[in-house]
C-alpha cells in the first residue's frame, strides 16, 4: 500500500512493472524509438559542438518594430561580443543595439552613443531562475551577481499574490514572480483553516482551498506548487481540485515530489507515477522540480526513462536540477523524519550546517532539530547522475534557492548558473555552451510564456527581445560559493542588464539600480 494519499492506494502491480521493466537497460532503446538519440547522450564522456547550418542574425520578434535604418545611431551598442540566441540557434560575433527596455538591432557595424567592447566574451539573454523563492533585498543581488535577470518563485510563493507582488514592487534589480505554494496553507490562518502538514483536507476544505487558488492565479501568481514530501498529509484528492483550476486558467504544476529515495515505503517511482497519473487525470502539463535531488537520486536512469515514457505518451512534463552532488534543506523539515540516515545513504557526519564548518554528531543532531537549521547533506547526490540528468535536452536549470542574510542557506543560491558555465561546460564538457544556455533561458521562457505573456519577450537575443541581457568571459566564469561561505559572488560577469538598465558594470553591481518588474500571470 502507498502513501500517495489516503484516498488512493498504488496498484502494487503497477509498481512493480516499473521496477522490473529494467528502465536503465532500456534507456538507449527508448532513445532511439523516439527519435532522440538520449541513449547516447546519457552514455557519452563529453560533449563536441556539432557544426550545424546558423543563421547570418538572429531573427526579429514577430512585434520587433520598424527595421532600423542603415547609418542608424543607437544609444548603446554591444559590440564584437560572441552573441548566443538559444531560441534561434545563432552563435557568432555581432553587434546588440539596445534602446530603452528592448533590443532593437542586431547586426554587423552597429553604431552607437554609448559602446561596450566584448571581444572575447559572450553576450546572452539574462538567465531565468525557474525555481527560486521571493527576492529579498539580500538575496536577490547574488542572482544578479550569477547572471539572473529574472528570479521566478515557483517552488511556491509563500503569500498571498497581492502582497506579494506589493511587497517588491520597485525594489528589485531583476523581475520576479512565481506560483501559488500549495504547502503554504499548511498552518497559516486563512479560509480553509489551520491545517498541520500530515493532516488531510476535508472536502468543504479543499472547495475553499479550490476558490483561494482561483483567486490568486487571477491576481497573477503563475501555476501551482505542490510540496507533498513536506506536506505528507496532501491527497489525492487536494491535488487534482487544485490542478483543475490550473487548467482552466492555462496553467502548469510544479512539483517537489513526494518520495526522494527508492527504497520502500514510500520510493521515487511511486512518486514520479503519482505526478504523471495527476497529469493524465487533469490534462495539466506538470514540471518536476530540482529532479537530481528529489525522485531521481541513485535512480537517475529509470527516472529519466519514466519521464521519456510519459514525454512519448504526450503527456506535457519537464524537469528541472541544480549542479551540485548535494542537497539542503532545515532539520525540522517531514525530510528528516524517520530512518533519513537509511533512505539518503548519509549519517550524522554528512550534515554540515550551512554558513559554517560544523559538523553534526549524533549527540547535537537533536539541538540542530529544535534551532531548525538548514544543513547541506554532503555526498547525497551521486554526480554520475547530475551529470546524467544535464545532459538531457528538455532539462532545465534552477536553483532551488535564494540567499538571506542569516547565511544558513545552500549555496546554490549565489553560484548555479556560473557553477553550469564553469564546471560543466568549460571544465567537464558535460554540455556546449549553446546548450547550457538554452536550458537557463529559451527553455524556461517557453514554459512559462502560456501563463505570464511577457515570458514571451524574455530568453531570447533577437530584435524586438527584453534588453534582459549578460556578458560574461567563457575562461574565466566560475563560482564561488561553498557550504561554508554561501555569500560569496560568482565572478565572470561583467555586464548584466535589466530592462536596457544596468545592474552590474565591468563586474560591479549597481546597487541603486532597481529596474525589475513583477511578472503577472495574464
Amino acid at each position: 500500500m502507498s502513501s500517495l494519499g489516503p484516498d488512493r492506494p498504488v496498484s502494487d502491480t503497477r509498481r512493480k512493472l516499473l521496477v522490473t521493466m529494467g528502465f536503465g537497460a532500456t534507456l538507449a532503446a527508448l532513445g532511439r524509438r523516439l527519435g532522440d538519440p538520449i541513449g547516447q547522450v546519457l552514455a557519452a564522456d563529453d560533449v563536441e559542438e556539432v557544426p550545424s547550418q546558423r543563421p547570418a542574425a538572429p531573427p526579429a520578434l514577430p512585434d520587433a518594430g520598424p527595421i532600423p535604418t542603415d547609418g542608424q545611431t543607437y544609444p548603446l551598442v554591444i559590440k564584437n561580443g560572441r552573441v548566443i540566441d538559444p531560441d534561434s540557434g545563432f552563435d557568432g560575433v555581432i553587434d546588440v543595439a539596445i534602446e530603452g527596455a528592448k533590443v532593437v538591432a542586431v547586426g554587423a557595424g552597429l553604431v552607437g552613443l554609448e559602446a561596450i567592447d566584448a571581444s572575447g566574451k559572450v553576450v546572452a539573454p539574462g538567465f531565468i531562475d525557474l525555481v527560486s523563492a521571493e527576492p529579498n533585498a539580500f538575496g536577490v543581488w547574488f542572482k544578479a551577481g550569477d547572471g539572473v535577470t529574472t528570479n521566478l518563485a515557483m517552488h511556491g510563493v509563500n503569500n498571498y499574490a497581492n502582497a506579494f507582488f506589493d511587497r517588491y514592487a520597485g525594489e528589485s534589480p531583476i523581475h520576479f514572480g512565481g506560483a501559488w505554494h500549495q504547502h503554504f496553507i499548511r498552518g497559516s490562518d486563512s479560509d480553509v483553516g489551520a491545517v498541520k502538514p500530515n493532516e488531510s483536507l476535508t472536502d468543504a476544505q479543499i472547495a475553499a482551498f479550490a476558490e483561494l487558488t482561483d483567486f490568486n492565479l487571477t491576481n497573477g501568481l503563475a501555476g501551482i506548487c505542490f510540496s507533498p514530501e513536506y506536506s505528507p498529509g496532501t491527497t489525492v484528492a487536494e491535488m487534482e481540485a487544485l490542478a483543475r483550476v490550473a487548467v482552466a486558467h492555462g496553467h502548469s504544476l510544479f512539483f517537489h515530489v513526494r518520495f526522494s529515495d527508492p527504497d520502500e515505503p514510500g520510493t521515487s517511482f511511486e512518486a514520479i507515477e503519482e505526478v504523471l497519473q495527476l497529469a493524465r487525470t487533469t490534462g495539466a502539463s506538470v514540471h518536476i522540480e530540482h529532479l537530481s535531488s528529489t525522485g531521481g537520486t541513485f535512480v537517475m536512469a529509470d527516472t529519466l526513462a519514466m519521464l521519456e515514457a510519459a514525454r512519448a505518451e504526450g503527456l506535457k512534463v519537464t524537469a528541472d536540477l541544480y549542479p551540485y552532488d548535494f542537497w539542503g534543506t532545515t532539520l525540522a523539515s517531514e525530510r528528516f523524519v524517520g530512518g533519513w540516515q537509511s533512505r539518503y545513504r548519509i549519517s550524522y557526519e554528512n550534515l554540515q550546517v550551512a554558513g559554517s564548518s560544523r559538523r553534526l554528531t549524533e549527540a547535537d543532531f537533536d539541538e540542530a532539530v529544535r534551532e531548525n537549521l538548514l544543513v547541506a547533506a554532503i555526498g547525497s547526490i551521486p554526480e554520475a547522475e547530475v551529470q546524467m540528468a544535464l545532459r538531457v535536452p528538455w532539462m532545465m536549470i534552477a536553483s532551488d534557492g535564494i540567499l538571506t542574510e542569516t547565511l544558513n542557506h545552500h549555496p546554490r543560491g549565489a553560484g548555479t548558473f556560473a557553477r553550469v558555465l564553469g564546471r560543466y561546460v568549460r571544465e567537464l564538457g558535460i554540455l556546449s555552451l549553446p546548450d547550457a544556455l538554452a536550458k537557463m533561458t529559451i527553455l524556461p521562457a517557453r514554459l512559462m510564456e502560456p501563463m505570464i505573456p511577457a515570458m514571451a519577450y524574455k530568453g531570447r537575443l533577437q530584435r524586438g527581445a527584453d534588453a534582459d541581457l549578460v556578458i560574461f568571459d567563457p575562461a574565466t566564469v566560475s563560482d564561488r560559493a561553498t557550504v561554508e561561505s554561501p555569500a560569496t559572488m560568482s565572478v565572470g560577469f561583467s555586464h548584466v542588464f535589466v530592462d536596457g538598465q544596468a545592474v552590474m558594470v565591468d563586474g560591479l553591481l549597481q546597487r541603486d539600480v532597481l529596474p525589475g518588474r513583477a511578472l503577472r500571470a495574464g
